[in-house]
């Protein structure tokens, strides 16, 4: 395969004269960041209520709550954006669908509100898990102490859980930022579809998405070590990891 190799590329002025190619690219960038930051915060809230009221005494909660994972996760999150971009504003009344069509910046929230929900089913899954992970001893011990069901989960079970799903809350932090690129299909100019441009116009294809790869893999990195900063900043001494530490020290 003849391919002219052209590093210099990301130096040269793009077709919309704004900037050069990498001006571009970290300006995809700054919009992946702003997207799966936003939709992190988002998800991680209400995954975490969602996922707490999986596991309360309520049965009716608990199948609302199921309800709600089991919708989100298992619709694909491109369906959810074309459906968040394309049909919500349609269903909505005419002045409330006009407006959210015609405000700045839709697809970027949309794509923000997409994230956010198919996200956060899969956090409420986790949350629940690292509460039923517990000892039951852990909340008759709350109860014990004069503690109401909502302080339990408050000041019990709730911080424990979250220093047990750490690890994959991570990997979903890092999901949400990938994931972003799906965006670029309700015309959000993220990373992706800024390497996708760069490559149309300069038809330097290999360079526009190795830079895209090496940006992916620089963000992520900074999220793997930031979430085990604020692992070890949490952690329990003699708990979950840090027992298996010690014990390996002996």
């Amino acid at each position: 395969m003849n391919y002219n190799w052209n590093w210099g590329i990301f130096w040269e002025l793009s077709p919309d004269a704004t900037g050069t190619y990498l001006a571009t690219l970290l300006q995809g960038l700054r919009w992946t960041v702003a997207t799966g930051l936003s939709a992190w915060v988002i998800a991680l809230l209400l995954g975490l209520v969602v996922g707490t009221l999986r596991t309360v005494p309520s049965r009716r909660i608990v199948m609302l709550a199921n309800g709600y994972v089991e919708l989100f996760r298992n619709v694909p999150l491109l369906v959810q954006m074309f459906l968040w971009f394309f049909v919500v504003p349609e269903l909505l009344p005419v002045a409330w669908g006009t407006w959210i069509k015609q405000m700045p910046n839709a697809s970027f929230w949309t794509a923000v509100v997409a994230l956010a929900f198919f996200t956060s089913a899969r956090v409420a899954e986790q949350v629940k898990a690292g509460i039923q992970s517990q000892p039951r001893g852990q909340l008759m011990a709350a109860t014990a102490l004069g503690m109401t069901l909502s302080q339990s989960y408050r000041h019990v079970l709730l911080p424990m859980a979250v220093r047990l799903i750490l690890p994959p809350l991570t990997s979903e932090f890092m999901n949400v930022l990938k994931n972003s690129a799906v965006a670029l299909t309700i015309g959000l100019m993220e990373l992706t579809a800024q390497a996708r441009s760069m490559q149309e116009f300069s038809f330097q294809v290999f360079e526009a998405f190795t830079a895209a790869t090496l940006l992916y893999l620089l963000m992520n990195l900074v999220v793997v070590l930031g979430m085990r900063a604020v692992e070890r900043a949490l952690a329990v001494p003699g708990f979950t990891g840090n027992r298996t530490s010690a014990s390996a020290t002996h």
